[in-house]
């Protein structure tokens, strides 16, 4: 990569993308028809502080993202959640993850906060393996629960 890489706080201008960036990750993980948020939506939660974001740009191009917020644990404290995170499938190899997931955490330890978490889907070997070279646990004794409060729009 010759163009100057960036890696800054997401903006208000850059949400179209980020969705952009989420269809893509959910194309990968064989679920395009799960993101039911549209382009409102997350302008709305960004006006409302409900997630942050950071972005990679090369050149100018977004080329990655990650999407977290600010939550809780009850058995260690302060916690930021990683939602997602994504690099552009031909903007991978690059090392460009390592920078911006070395910049979230930097956003971590900014915020005070004692641990980071996030989801990887067991399928995932390459996010797998990313991960485990940057020491992360990965907890495999815990299940998922959800419930799903609203339906898909427009049914």
């Amino acid at each position: 990569m010759t163009e100057e890489t960036i890696i800054r706080k997401a903006t208000h201008d850059d949400l179209e993308s980020i969705l952009t960036l989420v269809k893509e990750l959910a194309a990968y993980e064989l679920a395009p028809e799960e993101v039911w948020v549209n382009l409102s939506d997350y302008q709305e939660a960004f006006k409302e502080s409900v997630f942050e974001s950071l972005i990679i740009e090369i050149g100018g191009q977004i080329t990655g993202v990650c999407i977290y917020y600010l939550t809780w644990s009850t058995w260690k404290g302060r916690m930021l959640y990683l939602e997602d995170f994504i690099i552009k499938q031909d903007f991978r190899k690059h090392g460009l993850g390592q920078q911006l997931f070395d910049a979230f955490i930097m956003r971590a330890k900014e915020l005070n906060c004692a641990l980071v978490k996030w989801q990887v889907l067991d399928w995932n070997i390459p996010a797998l393996k990313f991960y485990e070279k940057n020491h992360a646990l990965i907890e495999k004794e815990w299940w998922n629960g959800k419930l799903i409060l609203k339906t898909r729009p427009n049914e």
